[in-house]
């Protein structure tokens, strides 16, 4: 199940903060945030210190995405 962190964005815009704020407050490493930045896995310790920084709950900054039924996309039933 991929992941996404459109939240996480949206609450840093909500805040005015910069992603480079966002860095330094949280005390992630400039791959993580580039991670974050490609919904790629990060480790839990990173989304611990965000929520940390941020004042905020998991939940707060990131959101699971369901997959998506390519044959459905495609205008083609299973069968």
């Amino acid at each position: 199940m991929k992941m996404s962190y459109n939240k996480l964005w949206k609450l840093l815009i909500d805040k005015q903060l910069k992603k480079s704020d966002l860095r330094t407050l949280a005390g992630i490493s400039s791959s993580s945030l580039a991670k974050l930045g490609k919904d790629e896995n990060v480790t839990t310790e990173v989304l611990v210190r965000i929520c940390n920084a941020l004042k905020c709950d998991v939940s707060d900054i990131m959101e699971f995405v369901p997959p998506i039924d390519e044959s459905t996309e495609k205008g083609t039933l299973k069968r």
